[in-house]
């Protein structure tokens, strides 16, 4: 008996598009329910209110045996398998609690946040600061250990970029000048190769952004504070993180001077978390110009405009 559910709008429109996502979106109910039964949950949610959501996952709030928690069902995707292995390596410290995991359907229990109260209307340099002492908690040593072979490279992945970008910025009608290509391919070769060899190696949340840092209001012996939703983890240079905080509020920036704005926040960011600023800068050009790559790839020109001015801006 599957659960009744209503799946957000903006979940059906973004996977209502392909095979694939109309499968994943038919199947939640019976997932969900699985779920309620394998952890012994019930639905905490008004009814008539829709779930929670997140780009590619849905999220409910149930009671669990360990008090009030989340459920939450993501999309099968490559950045949604790291996850439970991440989680688990924080173990709550400086990230969102895990209470079980399911790999067949992607399943996740999680301890419940504070939803309505996340980064993204805080001032900006109580927001760095924030977003810094995660960073430092988060940045674990890599390990000789089991829990980590879930976990992929950064470096690894720079070298496939090497490769992957010039064809698709070929494929895609060469959508911006070769310069910001050549930049980007650089960091390919100067960070693919010296974080292989590195020894300084750490895990990552890849997707350290103001929305995806909630409040923790405490309870249960948990520590109070802001922590860390959504890894997308990987295991590589701390500085990696730094892009997604660059890509997210730019209307905030000075519109006079709005590239010096954007790399002075780079460095406050940097100064916060203890970074190397000319490594964070290098990573987030390339971040985002495969970014923009990807947005031309599916039709969102606005996003892939915002992505090209970012990399530009810290490439110059």
């Amino acid at each position: 008996m599957s659960v009744p559910v209503t799946v957000p709008a903006a979940l059906q429109r973004q996977y209502g598009r392909s095979r694939s996502g109309r499968d994943w979106l038919l199947r939640l109910p019976l997932v969900l329910s699985e779920a309620m039964e394998r952890w012994e949950l019930a639905p905490d949610l008004p009814r008539g209110v829709e779930p929670w959501h997140g780009h590619g996952a849905l999220v409910l709030p149930v009671t669990s045996p360990h008090g009030p928690a989340v459920l939450k069902a993501a999309y099968p995707h490559a950045e949604a398998l790291t996850e439970p292995a991440a989680l688990g390596l924080w173990s709550g410290h400086g990230a969102v609690r895990l209470y079980a995991s399911h790999s067949d359907t992607g399943t996740l229990l999680l301890e419940r946040l504070n939803h309505r109260r996340d980064l993204s209307d805080t001032e900006m340099d109580a927001a760095l600061e924030v977003w810094g002492g995660l960073v430092r908690k988060l940045s674990l040593p890599v390990a000789d250990s089991p829990a980590w072979a879930g976990v992929p490279s950064l470096a690894e992945r720079a070298e496939q970029l090497s490769d992957e970008l010039p064809a698709d910025w070929e494929d895609l009608g060469r959508p911006f000048e070769r310069s910001l290509l050549e930049a980007a391919l650089e960091v390919c070769q100067t960070r693919g190769a010296v974080g292989r060899r590195s020894s300084n190696d750490v895990l990552v949340h890849t997707d350290l952004h103001f929305g995806n840092i909630l409040y923790r209001d405490g309870g249960s012996g948990a520590e109070q504070g802001f922590v860390a939703i959504d890894p997308q983890a990987m295991v590589g240079e701390p500085e990696f993180a730094a892009a997604p905080m660059l890509w997210n509020r730019l209307e905030e920036l000075d519109p006079d001077r709005p590239r010096a704005a954007l790399r002075r926040r780079l460095a406050r960011m940097c100064s916060a978390a203890g970074l190397d600023p000319e490594v964070a800068r290098q990573w987030s050009v390339l971040r985002e110009t495969a970014n923009a790559l990807d947005y031309v790839r599916t039709g969102q020109r606005a996003d892939a405009d915002r992505s090209v001015w970012v990399a530009d801006a810290l490439a110059a």
